[in-house]
């Protein structure tokens, strides 16, 4: 099975879109390619002759298992890659990595990518254990329990922050230029809604907190909802969400743009491009609009945002965004193993890419620690009141 995902790693949001169907071919599982592009025969002997050597030599031989011998040969190769987005699971972890699509798991709920080599929050999902300890976008995770993050994947890292609903972890933090200190989190069951909207001077608040396969029928019901009230405007906020599928950013950006304006670019590694475009009717697009942005929004959340900002010109309040911009595809292997890869890079309907980079706002609004204590959201004022300037 293949299937295409805007990720950033993924304790919680696991999220994926189907795409196409169909096993790997073998020439992909057994080649590579030259510099021209020549597709070049691995040379399995070598492994095989590594193999047989540490069966003969080693001291505990008998404790040795070709299975996760092999499985640790593909992992090598796969990071060879050096692309911390692209990875392979083990049957047991590509079962656990689909299930998060169904929006609701054990674990601290919260989304973690790499940046700068190092293990980092991207968003504490909304309401879970992860946001209730205080974690934050941007926080660097150094150790898991008693584990260095140092050598992990995103994926490693996962595995191990993961667990049973009771159970805890500690994390090793360090935030900004902050002496590192260590987080207890208790696991729990996540279950994850998709958004919240309310009413505040008549200005309608949609908080999506993520892209899983309900934020479709969940933002068709609140922009139901806006439409039979009439605000005087909007305030879009995707502060913290992490992404998810593809689909749902295209849909719900229809509700803003009408059917066939381009939503997305994804250009591959040959350079050719594919626009995405909405399939909607823009029944909201006669609204004031504001969107809310901050480090933690990332992947889809900077689809929907930069094409809001590209083809209608909204203003961006808040925080330069994540910089996730690259696609990757979930290849499923004969034995239930997969391998998640970096296909492409999507770009902003202008054809600017984002990764690493990230969407800045039009107005930089900074929340700081003591705003969080004190119940205070500066990001948020300054959107409505600019709302109002503009009625």
């Amino acid at each position: 099975m293949s299937a295409v995902l805007l990720l950033t790693g993924g304790i919680g949001l696991g999220m994926y879109f189907e795409h196409a169907t169909g096993y790997v071919e073998n020439y992909y599982a057994y080649s590579t390619r030259s510099q021209n592009g020549t597709l070049l025969p691995l040379d399995t002997k070598r492994i095989a002759d590594a193999w047989v050597i540490l069966q003969q030599n080693f001291l505990n031989s008998d404790q040795l298992n070709p299975e996760k011998a092999l499985f640790g040969a593909i992992r090598g190769m796969v990071s060879a890659s050096g692309d911390p987005y692209t990875s392979f699971f083990d049957p047991d972890e590509a079962k656990l990595f689909l299930s998060d699509t169904e929006g609701s798991f054990e674990g601290i709920g919260a989304e973690i990518g790499m940046r700068k080599n190092i293990i980092t929050v991207i968003a504490p999902i909304h309401g879970t254990p992860a946001e209730r300890s205080g974690l934050r976008a941007g926080d660097m995770i150094l150790q898991i329990d008693e584990m260095n993050t140092a050598d992990l994947t995103v994926d490693q890292a996962v595995a191990n922050i993961r667990g049973p609903k009771g159970t805890s972890v500690k994390l090793l933090i360090v935030r900004e230029d902050n002496e590192p200190f260590t987080v207890e989190i208790t696991r729990d069951r996540i279950d994850i809604p998709a958004l919240k909207l309310s009413y505040k001077e008549n200005i309608a608040h949609i908080e999506l907190y993520n892209f899983s396969q309900k934020a479709g029928q969940e933002f068709n019901e609140a922009a139901q909802d806006i439409l039979s009230k009439n605000p005087r405007g909007i305030i879009l906020d995707v502060r913290n969400n992490p992404g998810g599928y593809l689909d749902m950013a295209i849909e719900i950006a229809g509700w803003f743009l009408v059917r066939d304006t381009p939503v997305v670019i994804e250009e591959d590694r040959g350079g050719n491009r594919i626009t995405d475009r909405s399939t909607g009717t823009g029944q909201l697009k006669d609204y004031p609009l504001i969107v809310l942005i901050n480090e933690g929004s990332a992947s889809a959340s900077e689809i929907l945002a930069g094409a809001l900002a590209d083809t209608l010109h909204i203003r961006l309040v808040g925080e330069k965004s994540y910089g996730k911009g690259s696609v990757q595809s979930l290849e499923t292997l004969s034995d239930g193993s997969a391998l998640k890869i970096t296909v492409a890079k999507w770009l902003t309907p202008s054809g600017i890419s984002i990764s690493d980079e990230g969407i800045r706002p039009d107005i930089v609004v900074e929340q700081t620690a003591e705003d969080e204590e004190k119940d205070r959201d500066p990001q948020f004022e300054k959107a409505k009141e600019l709302l109002l300037q503009s009625l």
